[in-house]
Formats: C-alpha cells, sequence, structure tokens
C-alpha cells in the first residue's frame, strides 16, 4: 500500500514510492500536521519532479496524488493567467534549486485537472537533509478570494478617484457658470472644462432668440483647434427634416447617442447637416448629444464626442453630461431673464431721464451710465429745466435703492421738485424744504441725495452758481486752465430725513462765481465709489482726470469732456449720472457781441428719442442753431 504523503523523499525518480512503515507515534504526527495545515505542500526532487503531495494540495489542484507524483512540477502545473505555458528559464518557484536560499510570491497561476487556472501565493525552501540539498518544499494557497478583494478595492478606489474628479468638474463648471459675462463667452468658458475631460471636442449650438436657426457659438478641439475655431458662427438654410430632428432633440430631457458611422452611411439622416462636418473636420467615432434648456424653454445643444482609440461615453459619462446640460439651461435662463429685466429697467431709466435745453450760449451735456447688475439699475437721474423766470437749474439726484421701484420713486422726487422749482421762485434752500416735506407727507419715497441749482446771469456773463446739497457728492468745479476744486458749500441733511425725524435742520444756500470757459460737473456717487474703491480715493481720481482733461479738451465741448472722464475711471458696479455745463466765454452773447457762438449743443441724449427738452431759450434770436430748419422754408 503506498500513501500520497510518502513521507521523507528519495531519489525524486518518476514511480518512486514507499511502503508506510509501521504505525509510529512521532511520525504520524508531522503527517497530521501537513494533512491540517490549510495550504497546499509539494516536494520536489532535485530533477524538481513531484515526490510527495498533501491532501490540500489535491483539494486545490483536483488532482490526485497518483496523478501528480513522479512529473515535472514545471511542466504539470505552472501556467500564465491565460492557461497557456510558463517558459522554463522564467519559473520562479525552481530557484532554491539552484542555490537561491528562498522564494515567494503572489503573481503565478497553477493548472488544475479541469484545464483552468488558479493564482496561488506561494513560499518555496531548499529540502536539506544531513546537509545534503534534496530539492525543495513548495508552500502555496489559493489567492483568488484575496486577488478578489484586492481587486475590488482597487476598483473601488478607482471609482472614487474618477467621481471626486467629476465632483471637482462639476465645482468647476459651476463657477464657469455664473453669468457674469456674454453668454457666448460663458459657453466657451466651459468647453475648456469638457475638453479633453469628457471629450476630444465638444460644440453648443443655441437658437438665438426665438428664431429656428442654430447658431454655433462654441466649438473646441483638443487635436485640432483652429479647425474647431473656424467651425463656429449660424448653421443657415437647414433642411426641414434637420429643423425637425434638432428641434426634438433640443425639446429632449435626456441625451442621445449619435454614430459617426451612421452618419456617413446615410447622407440624408437628418443631423448631417448640423453634425456631419464636425466629425470630418475633427473626426471621432461617436458622440454624445446633450438638450441645453430647462423645462419651460428649449435654449440649445451641447455635442461632446470621442475620437481614436478613445472609447464611446458611458452611462455614469452620459448621465453627467446630463447633469451639466440642465445646468447650463438654468444659466442660459437666468441670462435670458437678467438681460429682459435688465432692459426694463434700463428703458423705464431713460423714459425718466430729460431731453438737455438748449439756453443761450451756455452747452451741457448729460450721459448716464447704466449698472452691470439689472438689480441696480434705478435710483440716478440728473435734470435740466429752464425755470418759469428765466433761469436755468440743475439737478443730480440718487434715490436709495437699487430696483425698478427705486427708479419708480426716483420719477416722484424728481416730478415733484421740478414743480416746486417752476411755481416758486425762491431761494434754493427754500425750494428744498418744500422738497423734503412734501416727499415725506405725500410720497412712500425713501430717502434721497440731491444737489439742486440756479445758473443765473446777465447775458453775456457774468455767471453765478447758487445751489443747495442734501447729502449728495459735491459738484467739480474745474476753470480753463485745469484747476479743479470741489464746491463744499450748501450741504444740509437728506430728502425725507429731517421732517421724517423732526429733526429741524435746513439747508443753507450757498454761491459761487462760475470763471469763464469753466466747467462744472455734477455726478452722482456710482462714479467715484465701488466695491473696490473707496470714494475718498475716487473723489481724488476724478478731480485729477478732470483737470487733465480741462487742459487737453478746452477746445471741445462736454460732451467730449463726459466721455473722456468716464473711459478714463470706467465706473463699476452702481449705475453712473452725469451732467457738465460749459460756461461761455466773457462777453459772449452780450448785446453787441458779433463773435460767433459756440458750436451747436450736442444732439445726444441719454433720453429716449420721444422725448422733447423742457423748455429752451436762445436770447439772441438773431443767432440761430444751425441745426434747426428755418421755420419760414
Amino acid at each position: 500500500m503506498t500513501s500520497r504523503w510518502a513521507g521523507p523523499p528519495g531519489d525524486g525518480e518518476p514511480g518512486h514510492e514507499r511502503a508506510d512503515p509501521p504505525s509510529d507515534p512521532d511520525r504520524d504526527f508531522p503527517r497530521a500536521v501537513l494533512r491540517a495545515l490549510g495550504a497546499g505542500v509539494l516536494t520536489l526532487g532535485p530533477t524538481a519532479r513531484i515526490t510527495s503531495v498533501n491532501p490540500w494540495a489535491e483539494q486545490l489542484l483536483g488532482r490526485t496524488a497518483a496523478e501528480m507524483l513522479g512529473h515535472d512540477a514545471h511542466d504539470l502545473l505552472h501556467r500564465h493567467a491565460d492557461g497557456s505555458p510558463v517558459p522554463r528559464e522564467r519559473c520562479a518557484l525552481r530557484n532554491p534549486l539552484h542555490g537561491v536560499p528562498a522564494e515567494e510570491g503572489s503573481d503565478e497561476y497553477f493548472q488544475r485537472a479541469d484545464g483552468t487556472v488558479v493564482p496561488i501565493i506561494w513560499a518555496a525552501t531548499p529540502l536539506v537533509r544531513e546537509g545534503r540539498r534534496e530539492g525543495l518544499v513548495l508552500v502555496f494557497q489559493d489567492f483568488s478570494l484575496h486577488r478578489s478583494a484586492a481587486e475590488e478595492n482597487r476598483a473601488r478606489t478607482t471609482a472614487l478617484e474618477a467621481l471626486t474628479a467629476q465632483l471637482h468638474l462639476v465645482a468647476e463648471i459651476s463657477t464657469v457658470l455664473v453669468p457674469t459675462e456674454r453668454t457666448s463667452t460663458t459657453l466657451r468658458r466651459l468647453l475648456r472644462l469638457l475638453v479633453p475631460e469628457l471629450g476630444q471636442w465638444a460644440a453648443v449650438d443655441i437658437h438665438p432668440g426665438q428664431s429656428d436657426l442654430l447658431d454655433r457659438v462654441a466649438v473646441r478641439s483638443s487635436e485640432h483647434p483652429e479647425r474647431a475655431r473656424r467651425l463656429r458662427g449660424p448653421l443657415t438654410e437647414l433642411p426641414d427634416r434637420a429643423r425637425t430632428a434638432v428641434a426634438l432633440l433640443i425639446n429632449g430631457e435626456r441625451p442621445v447617442a449619435l454614430s459617426a458611422a451612421d452618419l456617413f452611411r446615410d447622407p440624408e439622416s437628418p443631423l448631417a447637416a448640423t453634425h456631419r462636418d464636425l466629425f470630418e473636420r475633427l473626426g471621432g467615432h461617436t458622440a454624445v448629444l446633450v438638450p441645453l434648456g430647462t423645462r419651460q424653454r428649449p435654449y440649445g445643444l451641447l455635442t461632446v464626442a470621442r475620437t481614436a482609440d478613445h472609447p464611446a461615453h458611458t452611462g455614469a459619462e452620459t448621465t453627467l453630461l446630463a447633469d451639466i446640460g440642465r445646468r447650463v439651461g438654468l444659466v442660459l435662463d437666468n441670462a435670458r431673464l437678467y438681460h429682459e429685466q435688465r432692459n426694463v429697467a434700463e428703458t423705464m431709466q431713460r423714459q425718466l431721464l430729460t431731453p438737455l435745453p438748449q439756453v443761450d450760449h451756455l452747452r451741457m451735456a448729460a450721459r448716464y451710465w447704466p449698472a452691470e447688475s439689472a438689480l441696480e439699475v434705478g435710483g440716478d437721474w440728473y435734470d435740466a429745466i429752464l425755470l418759469g423766470d428765466g433761469v436755468l437749474a440743475l439737478v443730480i439726484g440718487d434715490v436709495v435703492g437699487h430696483d425698478l421701484q427705486a427708479a419708480a420713486h426716483m420719477a416722484e422726487v424728481r416730478n415733484m421738485l421740478r414743480a416746486l422749482a417752476w411755481d416758486h421762485q425762491e431761494p434754493p434752500s427754500v425750494i428744498m424744504g418744500r422738497l423734503d416735506e412734501a416727499v415725506t407727507n405725500t410720497s412712500d419715497a425713501p430717502m434721497a441725495t440731491l444737489v439742486f441749482a440756479r445758473v443765473e446771469g446777465a447775458e453775456g456773463g457774468p455767471w453765478q452758481l447758487h445751489w443747495v446739497n442734501a447729502g449728495h457728492p459735491p459738484p467739480l468745479l474745474v476753470t480753463r486752465d485745469g484747476e479743479p476744486r470741489f464746491l463744499e458749500g450748501g450741504h444740509g441733511p437728506l430728502i425725507g430725513m429731517s421732517a421724517t425725524l423732526r429733526l429741524g435742520l435746513d439747508w443753507p444756500d450757498a454761491h459761487e462765481e462760475l470763471p469763464p470757459g469753466s466747467i462744472l460737473l455734477l455726478y452722482t456717487d456710482g462714479l467715484v465709489e465701488s466695491r473696490e474703491r473707496p470714494i475718498d480715493v475716487g473723489m481724488d481720481q476724478l478731480r485729477h482726470h478732470a483737470g487733465v482733461l480741462a487742459r487737453q479738451l478746452h477746445k471741445w465741448g462736454p460732451d467730449d469732456f463726459c466721455d473722456e472722464l468716464l473711459a478714463r475711471i470706467a465706473p463699476r458696479g452702481d449705475d453712473v449720472a452725469l451732467l457738465a455745463l460749459r460756461v461761455p466765454a466773457a462777453g459772449m452773447g452780450a448785446p453787441g457781441d458779433t463773435a460767433p457762438p459756440p458750436p451747436p449743443q450736442s444732439g445726444h441724449s441719454e433720453a429716449t428719442s420721444d422725448r422733447a427738452a423742457p423748455g429752451s431759450r436762445l436770447q439772441h434770436p438773431e443767432v440761430q442753431d444751425p441745426t434747426r430748419a428755418d421755420p419760414e422754408q
């Protein structure tokens, strides 16, 4: 009778077996250990033939001891993961037969009797008896469970890393999609994030307004950037089938996969008119078409494509693109609402602004600079009216608040002041007191700041400024030589504060000579104050630029002065109103003056074109404005 664990190995020749010796407790103990070890154990003789097998090895390999004893272990068992033989010279398991102290590893495979392979973790040590090397002992275990756990952990780690990358991408996209600039610019910045992270090229097609045409506002390719830029522009004269197909895609709720092969196979495909050129110029095999819009309104289509050996988009990537499409749709919807609100606010504001009257040889210019945000438009205004006593009144003001309600309150305050100034030929301080009482008791307008001034003088000058200031930035007077100074007099409380709080405050009248050729500038605080710039710094900048411009533009009109001043200061944030008055030269317009008048006042007006100036006056009937038609013609 033979044993599958035959005790100490013999000479390792094939068919070598030993009869079981008489039962010996000392010899039975190691055999019992090997049977219960929980790992496969093989012994190999000097020629690498199997000389003994324990039961665990039989179980792990699906082979009996008789099927393995005497066979070359490498030829019988050692395989690659795909079952192909491992070259003998690459067999690390046999190294202890050639003087290596020990070897171990976890990247080898043994072949079972049924032809399948099992990954093993193993250790091989020389078998030395009485100082002679008689082979090696190979201990191995099925590593598939450990390997599966490791692979699962790696898969989870990879998935977590991919998810983290996607979250970072979504966070970056959310930052990019804040509508602080033109929509086309925002969409081009979006494509910089999508390419090449989610595709090798991408394009965005948008419906301009209510049109059924498409405008390709953004195209980006990591492989052909110049070709991509040339593909921007409107997609005109699309066939009916193409318009219908695109409309269905844009109005859909889910992304749609598109194959370049299908597109080229069928030239009559509805999407050939919109997407074939993209694939021909930029390459690629597949793309995902993502609708951009909200449930209430569709806006366009996002296309993201894969090229070369990059695989088609996975389900997870398509889901991510769908989420990005919804985000872009919300941004486009917000941008539309933003521009609509801005247009309404700005139209309302300009409807309330005043065309400037033509008064003697005085020349005026006004500018209104809208706020960057639609929510900031509202409370600023300027006014210039010729009063019943022949005096020119100038107003600059700002009602507290930055919205459409502020614009409505501004209209209330402006019209109250107009009525009071026309009906009462009284000093500005008295007019301001009446306005404060009227605003407090007949209006729900909040507080307002303003400057109310009368420009007084005889024909040909000299001219005087008579004004009061209700908590507003002071007027700036710039002489012909470019010497600027703020007119600090006339300061009193804000309108709506004194009467409301029963403070009994008033507004002192202030007077100032207006030098010939000088410029008087009234402005709102948006010109000198912003979130990035404190008002004292803004005031210093205004004084500096105004002085420089007055020296450079002393022969130019107030229109050029206002335009250049705004260009240099470039106010940001709040809306801005400006009103500039150029005082004529000494004696100009006086009786007997034969000098030609200054150029006529510019026809430019910040007010809407259907508004007429509230009165005008030419003191010399024979000096007519050349821009006006002769009534007798």
